[in-house]
């Protein structure tokens, strides 16, 4: 079976992809403001919304990139969000041919926390997998609860997120298994500085899962990097800030030709 993949617009190559728990819907805030200029492309990713019964050999990083680098175009730019911004770094790092420009938002390339890494609290992502398996649908709304918290209209983030998430399928719980394995367990940074196309990242001041502590040490990993970071948005800018971060993103894209070999 193949994966979800909804196409719109017209323009340059623009692949999105959502974070854990949720599906492409999530992006759409944006759409409307990036259509008119980009070709998007909505990923849901493996065992996700309507690519729910599709299946992976295994659950490693590289495996998810490779599974959905197979149905994305020649050459694009990539956008991924939160765990999407996991595999985009895979993604980059292991094809850097066909990635034109990355934008990584509310992500990061360590998300537990470490000696001298901000990240998030092991205690709290074992957690979440204890309650994965007693109760999914649950454990998500709560995900989705924290990923808002301290953003300036947190009630309609969240909001906005549910009723997405409720637009297509449950995600398969070996997904929801195997992406909380990633976020636990993935560790990029030694790696960072093979990057070889122009990256920006978007964050949020009051992100609790991705710190604002966290970007200056990412941006330095990262060779000619640059970061933005909205005062009053949490873990999803691109929900609670649309046009600034469509703005952003844009802005980048603009003044960053094409990298070729």
């Amino acid at each position: 079976m193949n994966m979800y993949i909804e196409r719109i617009g017209q323009g340059p190559d623009l692949v999105l992809l959502h974070g854990w728990g949720l599906n492409g819907a999530v992006w759409q805030e944006i759409v409307p403001l990036l259509q008119p200029y980009y070709r998007l492309h909505l990923v849901d990713l493996p065992g996700f919304g309507y690519s729910r019964d599709v299946i992976m050999p295994d659950s490693r990083l590289a495996t998810w990139s490779e599974t959905v680098l197979a149905e994305l175009p020649a050459r694009f730019d990539l956008l991924g969000w939160s765990m999407g911004g996991l595999i985009a770094l895979r993604m980059a790092l292991d094809h850097p041919s066909r990635i034109n420009r990355l934008i990584l938002t509310g992500s990061s390339p360590c998300f537990l926390r470490q000696d001298n890494w901000p990240g998030i609290h092991p205690d709290v992502l074992s957690g979440f997998n204890c309650a994965l398996q007693q109760n999914p649908r649950k454990t998500i709304e709560r995900f989705l609860a924290i990923q808002s918290m301290g953003s300036e209209s947190v009630k309609e983030d969240v909001k906005r997120l549910k009723s997405w998430l409720q637009q297509r399928p449950d995600a398969a719980p070996a997904a929801l298994s195997a992406g909380l394995a990633l976020l636990s367990s993935v560790d990029l940074r030694t790696e960072l500085s093979q990057l070889r196309c122009p990256v920006l990242g978007i964050y949020g001041r009051q992100d609790s899962l991705v710190p604002a502590a966290a970007v200056d040490p990412i941006e330095k990993l990262i060779t000619g990097s640059r970061s933005v970071v909205f005062a009053q948005a949490a873990h999803a800018p691109f929900i609670s800030h649309p046009q600034q971060f469509s703005e952003a993103l844009r802005q980048f894209l603009e003044q960053n030709e094409i990298q070729r070999d």
